[in-house]
């Protein structure tokens, strides 16, 4: 409406300036030619207001390193073209990926240090801690993302004479991207007040892992991301699968392994392209690991999903940065082998009092969370039904935290169940077997197959007498030992 007012106006004031002079005419064109322009900005701010004030909130949201995920998730799901491939060509230094699908590809990008190298270690580490039949089901892609052509080919023959037969098996994979594949590096803007050399550094790091999700997009199902000295938890791969099968029918972007950077960040390979230009798109914004963070928020992931213990620990004392000094220990790792529960799928359910957020599912799980439940009565219990009967060989339940050692249970039995009745809603078994009370709010029970006849349908920890301390389960660990046939 604006505007044909404004058009109007025009043809109005024309017919006006034909009885003028010329002067008169041409300074009456040009005071409508910018009365126009000026009822397009205004019509353009008045119908698009709320867009400009969007673009100046996320120029402030970046600025502090808070991205409003909820806002763009649905936008960024969409785009569709970041589904495809970077165009851009590698070099292979070493090894050629088989055409057999892994299980897992394990990245590492690795750049010239001032002070000391951890490469190689990093690199055994992997193997060294995998299982012949581990070894089956992993790749590994090491990218030397230094423009140093002399380092990279000593690092090649340094690989190539200790790994040569995971290199020939296909299991290792050594690779390059020549330096006019990068976008520009010098120059860039210091969010964070940055010193220019940091800016250019943490930017082309971007770059390298873009570069390196790129390639492993179609190597195997899954990716983890690790940096070029990290020490590895035996059987690591097993204890992933675990945890990848415990989380099945769930919806996940990124799993934990590690509380430090970005080691140990596990993706689904079909997410790799979209983050490779995610990390491409934001190069010279921020760090790698804090872009991470927003990835997982963008794709609908708010809250942090990782397990302990760690299986990966950062050995390197020596940062690849102008070799600073970087002592970060992961404080929840342990390198010898343990035994992650299996945790079968099963509907979880209390008739306690549930504070806030802490509800049931948290404590059937390996993550750092936990089930909080005000005061418990005698009678209360916290239930498990599986989704199949199941043969157990061990259980294990702690309760309480290190903050909050007094909100244990103090008086209560474990005990499984068969003969599930009831609703859907209201599920569990009609008869139940008690296996053994709670000591200083803990109960382990071993040998469980030895001591139950029946295949287990259900769980239960009961409240044997009112406490008027509240609860914290805060894990509930179950190994099966079989499935039994249906």
């Amino acid at each position: 409406v604006t505007l044909l007012y404004a058009v109007l106006h025009i043809r109005h004031s024309l017919k006006y300036c034909d009885k003028m002079r010329c002067l008169r005419k041409r300074s009456a064109v040009s005071f409508l030619g910018v009365l126009v322009i000026c009822l397009l900005f205004m019509n353009l701010y008045i119908e698009d207001g709320y867009v400009l004030d969007g673009d100046k909130q996320l120029i402030r949201e970046t600025a502090t390193h808070q991205l409003n995920p909820e806002r763009y998730v649905h936008t960024f799901k969409d785009l569709s073209n970041f589904s495809g491939s970077i165009n851009i060509s590698y070099r292979y230094l070493a090894g050629t990926p088989l055409p057999r699908k892994r299980y897992l590809t394990i990245g590492l990008s690795s750049v010239k240090r001032k002070k000391g190298n951890y490469l190689l270690e990093t690199i055994k580490s992997i193997f060294e801690q995998s299982s012949y039949e581990e070894l089956k089901e992993i790749a590994v892609v090491v990218q030397l993302a230094d423009f140093d052509s002399a380092w990279c080919e000593g690092m090649v023959q340094d690989i190539s004479q200790k790994f040569a037969h995971h290199i020939i098996a296909g299991r290792l994979i050594v690779i390059h991207v020549l330096e006019e594949y990068y976008p520009v590096l010098d120059g860039l803007k210091r969010n964070y007040n940055d010193p220019e050399d940091r800016v250019k550094f943490r930017s082309k790091q971007n770059v390298d892992y873009a570069f390196l999700l790129n390639f492993c997009a179609n190597l195997s199902d899954y990716y983890v991301m690790l940096e070029d000295d990290v020490r590895c938890s035996k059987n690591f791969l097993t204890a992933v699968k675990k945890v990848i099968t415990s989380r099945e029918g769930s919806y996940w972007v990124t799993l934990e392994f590690s509380k430090l950077g970005y080691i140990g960040k596990l993706y689904h390979s079909h997410d790799l392209p979209r983050l490779a230009h995610f990390l491409l798109m934001f190069y010279q914004e921020m760090p790698c690991d804090w872009l991470l963070i927003h990835f997982r928020g963008l794709l609908a992931q708010k809250e942090v999903i990782r397990f302990k213990p760690s299986l990966f620990q950062h050995m390197g004392y020596y940062s690849s940065y102008k070799g600073a000094e970087n002592k970060l220990k992961d404080d929840d790792f342990e390198e010898e082998s343990f035994d992650i529960p299996d945790n079968p799928p099963a509907s979880l359910h209390t008739n306690m009092n549930v504070f806030e957020n802490y509800e049931a599912s948290k404590a059937y799980s390996s993550t750092d969370e936990y089930f909080w439940g005000k005061a418990p009565s005698t009678g209360d219990f916290y239930g498990i039904v599986f989704e199949k009967p199941i043969k157990i060989s061990k259980i294990k339940v702690v309760t309480g935290t290190e903050d909050r050692q007094n909100d244990i249970l103090h008086h209560g039995a474990l005990e499984v169940g068969e003969k599930i009745g009831g609703s859907k809603k209201g599920r569990q078994c009609t008869t139940y077997l008690r296996l053994g009370e709670f000591k200083n709010g803990n109960i382990e029970i071993t040998d469980v197959e030895h001591k139950v006849l029946f295949d287990i349908n259900c769980m239960r920890i009961l409240v044997t007498r009112s406490q008027k301390e509240w609860l914290i389960i805060r894990s509930i660990s179950v190994w099966t030992s079989q499935t039994p046939n249906q």
